[in-house]
């Protein structure tokens, strides 16, 4: 699934910890969208800018 590996790239390659993952999936709610998700993220301080643009490079990859 496409959230699950975004996740893991989120995690392992831009370091952002398993807990301001949680947390923005808590947010984001019930229906989780890879696109919504980095953009939580962001808002909240945990993804900074640069890190956003990887986000949306990867995903435009795979």
């Amino acid at each position: 699934m496409l959230l699950e590996r975004l996740i893991k790239f989120m995690h392992s390659d831009l370091g952002i910890s398993q807990e301001a993952i949680i947390l923005a999936q808590k947010v984001e709610n019930e229906n989780p969208e890879p696109n919504i998700l980095p953009m939580i993220l962001w808002q909240y301080g945990l993804l900074n800018r640069e890190q956003l643009d990887r986000v949306f490079d990867w995903l435009e990859t795979v």
